[in-house]
């Protein structure tokens, strides 16, 4: 097998010569995951933390900035560059301009369809989440644009937290004959059967395709079990190890997870299971430039992640001989508005859906003199503007703001419109609280989460970057076990004291919901006041015991 074919994007290339992808093989998959939304093109900072610790440090998807350049050869200063990390990103975001756009995508879906009039397209989930209109429509908007891109396949995460009833009408409605919405890991909890489709199986030139399912995992703890109730998520690899023997039998010569894993735990899944040839990743958001094969009992199946936010198209073609994949060129594809032109039909869409909200989402709040962006394992400056929001609305001492990934960037001297702030804030469970807690609850609380996201066994990380704190300083030690790696609390100069009482304020907190305001609605009313974002300092504690660790960007 040949791992994959690089793209050079060192030069100042045109889209003719950045797009044209000659057509491999006798089997195409185009793969796109975690666009959270995003109907328009938009600016997006990839991380300047995201740490791997243990088996996975210095391994992608933990190299960042430099160390994932210098490790594949891209140049500083270049498209690839701008695409894959967060160096220089304002004066490249100049140059290079927005990215994604599903007017843009849907232009390219159909250049790589016209040499490939059989490839399927899949989505990989997060698609119905993470903008004001999604959140407005309950998910409408995306429905209609992912039926007119025209999305053969899907599987969920976020999607979820628009409640089951609405899920499964639009799969059983909207989506009836045309979009496979797959989930083998989800099940009824009264009978252990399946509440979707675990696979499909779709032919092309003759040869059998099985794709196979599988929703985030942990769905019911991260975002609250009172969306789907009655259903059971799990990682469950004996079900899915009998689900692609299943395949097999009936004939499927190409096998592919379309996964919501996140790509740790599909990296440790590909090493214990036999007979997938390829996972398609989501979830972490990690934009990879390059496939990983990872040796299994049965052979070797290939591990990728393609980005999030509508900012990469994924381009996959299998040469199937004799029944099995004898070799197959990848190609991650960074969606630059500039050099696509927008594809009139999805346009039309894209302006219908967004038309009875226009006025509300273009509405100015504020201005920005700062970068804000959200992606890193730690606070980012978007969420230091939600978290200083609530501690000044709601006069309190500390504010938790939840670790999400999806969110989009704004380049100093933007306007904050209402459309932007949704983009941070547009979920189903928005209230915020005060509460208060003791200073051990706040460690324990802390130190839960970071577990979470640094626990040695990758089927244990459970949601998304570490909770974002205001107030609250302190120290982490990533590699660490739980129970360790905190320390070094501080408020206002002051130890956190074990037994003493803080006020806290938060939000997003999906199995806890309370009467408070929408946290749009604090941030709006704190933007009123400080309608210059400036002098912001991001308060990512202090991180021990990384030195050289290449998913750690001088900060």
């Amino acid at each position: 097998m040949k791992t994959y074919q690089h793209t050079d994007l060192n030069g100042h290339c045109s889209g003719d010569e950045l797009y044209d992808i000659p057509a491999f093989g006798n089997v195409s998959l185009l793969h796109f995951t975690d666009c959270h939304a995003q109907l328009l093109p938009i600016y997006y900072r990839e991380p300047s933390i995201n740490l791997g610790i243990g088996k996975s440090a210095g391994k992608l998807p933990h190299l960042i900035g430099a160390a994932l350049l210098n490790a594949y050869g891209i140049k500083l200063g270049s498209r690839e560059a701008y695409a894959f990390s967060h160096l220089d990103f304002c004066e490249a975001a100049r140059i290079y301009g927005k990215v994604g756009g599903f007017a843009h995508l849907a232009s390219l879906v159909k250049q790589l369809k016209a040499d490939r009039p059989n490839a399927l397209l899949l989505d990989g989930g997060d698609s119905w989440q993470g903008s004001a209109t999604a959140l407005w429509t309950a998910g409408q908007d995306m429905v209609e644009a992912s039926l007119a891109l025209g999305v053969d396949v899907m599987t969920g995460h976020w999607e979820f937290t628009h409640g089951a009833d609405r899920v499964l009408h639009v799969v059983h409605n909207d989506f009836k004959d045309k979009i496979a919405f797959i989930a083998q890991n989800i099940v009824h909890e009264d009978n252990a059967e399946p509440v979707f489709e675990s696979f499909v199986i779709r032919e092309q030139n003759g040869i059998p395709v099985a794709i196979i399912g599988q929703a985030f995992p942990y769905t019911p703890m991260a975002n609250g079990a009172q969306f789907t109730p009655d259903w059971q998520f799990g990682i469950d690899e004996n079900r899915l190890q009998v689900t692609v023997d299943e395949v097999r039998a009936k004939g499927a010569q190409v096998v592919v997870l379309l996964s919501h894993n996140g790509m740790d735990i599909d990296l440790k899944l590909a090493a214990r299971l036999s007979g997938i040839d390829m996972i398609l990743g989501g979830h972490t958001h990690d934009g990879v430039p390059v496939p990983i094969e990872v040796p299994n009992p049965g052979g070797i199946t290939v591990v990728t992640n393609a980005g999030s936010h509508g900012k990469f198209l994924a381009v996959l073609d299998f040469d199937v001989k004799h029944g099995r994949v004898a070799d197959y060129k990848y190609h991650l594809l960074p969606i630059f508005s500039e050099l696509l032109p927008a594809d009139p039909d999805m346009q039309a869409v894209i302006d219908r859906v967004r038309a009875p909200f226009k006025s509300r989402l273009e509405e100015p709040l504020a201005q920005t003199q700062e970068l804000l962006y959200r992606r890193g394992n730690f606070n980012g400056s978007w969420d230091q503007l939600i978290v200083d929001a609530l501690i000044q609305v709601k006069d309190t001492e500390i504010a938790f703001s939840p670790g999400f990934r999806w969110g989009t960037t704004l380049l100093p001297g933007e306007t904050i419109t209402r459309e932007r702030l949704m983009e941070q804030t547009a979920i189903t469970y928005p209230n915020t609280s005060v509460v208060n807690m003791a200073g051990a609850e706040i460690k324990q609380h802390l130190e839960k989460l970071c577990d979470k996201i640094f626990n040695d066994d990758p089927y244990q990380h459970q949601g998304g970057d570490m909770v974002r704190t205001g107030g609250l300083i302190y120290t982490c030690k990533p590699w660490g076990q739980l129970n360790s790696r905190i320390s070094n609390m501080m408020l206002n100069g002051e130890p956190i004291q074990a037994e003493k009482t803080y006020k806290v304020a938060r939000w997003g907190v999906g199995s806890v919901q309370s009467g408070g305001e929408p946290v749009w609605g604090v941030v709006e009313q704190y933007l009123k006041s400080n309608p210059i974002v400036k002098n912001q300092r991001v308060n990512v504690p202090q991180l021990v015991g990384l030195e050289n660790n290449p998913g750690l960007a001088d900060l």
